[in-house]
């Protein structure tokens, strides 16, 4: 089997029976074409089934002097699945991957943003501009939500249910789930759909998507990012952010406010606790806060 046919099934099978999202099904395709090229250009003319684990750790060694242990771990990650898939289907007897051990990654803990820092951000739009009235609806609910950016710029009008307090949100794999929201972030995107999006010539197959461009269509994840640099910039907030930076900030401050873990994993829709825990990490104040007020022996 060539590479373009192994790819393009192994997608199919990412999206049909993995029920993986578009974004995570290109990251595996984009780590394989990795591979792909480095054997076009060591004039390697290979197929699938013909790779040695030999010559996949030349390559992991290559990528190794190009890319971080993150992105490197990914994409030994991404290869190992591919060659799964190939298992799976008879198209190969081994795993070429299968000895190749992931780069071990130090864990980082999330930037976030103090209370203060998020406020100074949205009171730095324009709200007499064109956009700052969506602009300001955007970072409250990626903020009061814990929003992805993805789940953000891919949200309906039909996606919410204001009477209820909550909103329908498609995370990762297509997986549904209900997100409480905020009085503030509901008050906010009404005005934006009365006063700015009812007056918008929208273009078809984007007449129920929330927020727009300019151009009547969706929004990009780029745009998102942009938006928010320029505003923090703006702010004069000193920190390397992006959208998920509102996020990681979210799931910090229930944290400090006495929320428990499982009621957070299921408003950040991440599938294992161990994910959510690490915002456990973020502020062992609010540790050392809980020992001492629930802990028995605090008592004396």
């Amino acid at each position: 089997m060539k590479w373009d046919k192994a790819l393009n099934d192994f997608k199919n099978y990412l999206k049909i029976e993995r029920n993986l999202s578009k974004n995570t099904i290109e990251s595996y395709l984009f780590d394989v074409k990795k591979l792909i090229n480095f054997l076009k250009s060591n004039s390697t003319n290979l197929n699938p089934a013909q790779l040695s684990e030999s010559l996949a750790k030349e390559f992991i060694y290559d990528i190794s002097k190009k890319v971080k242990s993150p992105t490197q771990a990914r994409i030994v990650s991404g290869l190992k699945r591919f060659y799964e898939y190939l298992m799976l289907e008879n198209i190969v007897k081994n795993n070429p991957i299968q000895n190749i051990e992931i780069p071990k990654i130090g864990t980082t803990l999330p930037v976030t943003l103090t209370v203060e820092e998020i406020d100074k951000i949205i009171s730095s739009i324009k709200l007499t501009s064109k956009t700052g009235i969506r602009n300001l609806a955007i970072l409250e609910l990626l903020y009061s939500c814990g929003l992805r950016v993805s789940e953000l710029t891919n949200l309906k009008i039909s996606d919410l249910f204001f009477k209820e307090s909550i909103i329908k949100v498609t995370g990762k794999g297509n997986k549904e789930r209900f997100v409480p929201i905020s009085n503030q972030a509901q008050l906010y995107i009404n005005n934006y759909i009365n006063d700015i999006r009812g007056f918008k010539k929208i273009k078809k197959n984007f007449e129920d998507t929330l927020f727009l461009n300019e151009r009547g269509s969706n929004l990009s994840r780029v745009m998102i990012f942009i938006i928010l640099k320029k505003l923090s910039s703006l702010a004069k907030i000193d920190k390397k952010i992006g959208p998920h930076t509102l996020r990681h900030s979210f799931a910090t401050h229930l944290i400090e406010n006495g929320a428990d873990l499982i009621t957070i994993q299921n408003m950040l829709g991440h599938e294992s606790i161990t994910t959510t825990e690490r915002y456990l990490h973020v502020n062992k104040k609010h540790l050392i806060d809980s020992m001492m007020k629930f802990h028995p022996r605090t008592k004396m």
